[in-house]
């Protein structure tokens, strides 16, 4: 499998946009069916999208708390919901397997497949990362504020008197010096940490695939199911680092995690 996403022959849009397209418009249209005719008791479609949307808010609310759950919680569902969705998509037979390639004497090889798992390209990785970043700069500030978000980088944290508080300023400005650093540099290992891992399982199925001529349909079957797991996984992962992330800078000074929540 190529490095990046590919775009199709005689038009613009990738390989990987095309798959994006597919489960951003399969989600909607499942939304939509299942909160067309709300009931009391709910049944079929509607209870399983209440039961997903009522764990979600209920797990991350203990996570970030009452109060920012509230204002965060749009995101952390939608891009948890997306996230898993492309995983899985991304394993269905067709994805990476139909396409243009040419003929090798050990079968047929594909060299622009027509569908590309969503998350298998780089751009759309860092793209949810940079979104997060963006929304995540705009929730410190409603939080806490420019003076609160200065302080919470570089304030000494701790009570201390004389040379020993001119000491500890100094190390917390170099430490909000390399806090700053990390946190321009996380929207680059989110983005890399969930690109890598479903590139890694995508061409793993791919090579089990043709490991053995004749067998390449029964090969990958263990490993898909363990693909359906890691999807899972890594969607669970970046919403819970984009949580984590959140609550830290919204934190107010001298309280904990459990404050937030009253």
């Amino acid at each position: 499998m190529p490095l990046k996403a590919l775009p199709l022959p005689g038009i613009s849009p990738t390989n990987s946009m095309i798959v994006t397209w597919i489960v951003a418009l399969g989600i909607i249209v499942f939304a939509r069916i299942a909160t067309r005719k709300i009931k009391d008791v709910p049944e079929g479609v509607q209870n399983f999208w209440e039961f997903l949307v009522e764990g979600l808010y209920n797990f991350l609310e203990s996570i970030v708390g009452k109060t920012l759950v509230k204002k965060t919680f749009w995101f952390f569902a939608t891009v948890f919901i997306f996230i898993l969705s492309s995983n899985w998509m991304g394993l269905i037979p067709g994805v990476d397997t139909i396409g243009w390639g040419h003929r090798t004497p050990d079968g047929f090889v594909i060299d622009q497949p027509l569908f590309r798992g969503a998350n298998a390209d780089l751009n759309m990785t860092l793209a949810m990362a940079l979104v997060f970043f963006a929304c995540w700069i705009v929730w410190a500030l409603q939080e806490v504020g420019p003076g609160g978000f200065l302080r919470e980088l570089f304030a000494p944290k701790g009570e201390s008197s004389g040379v020993l508080k001119v000491v500890m300023i100094v190390v917390f400005f170099a430490a909000g010096c390399l806090e700053i650093v990390s946190i321009l540099f996380r929207p680059v290992s989110l983005s890399f940490r969930l690109y890598g891992n479903i590139f890694a399982g995508e061409t793993m199925l791919e090579t089990m695939s043709r490991l053995v001529p004749g067998l390449g349909w029964l090969l990958p079957v263990p490993f898909y199911f363990m693909e359906l797991l890691v999807g899972l996984v890594q969607a669970l992962v970046f919403m819970l680092l984009c949580a984590v992330f959140t609550l830290l800078i919204c934190q107010h000074e001298g309280k904990g995690a459990a404050s937030t929540h009253g």
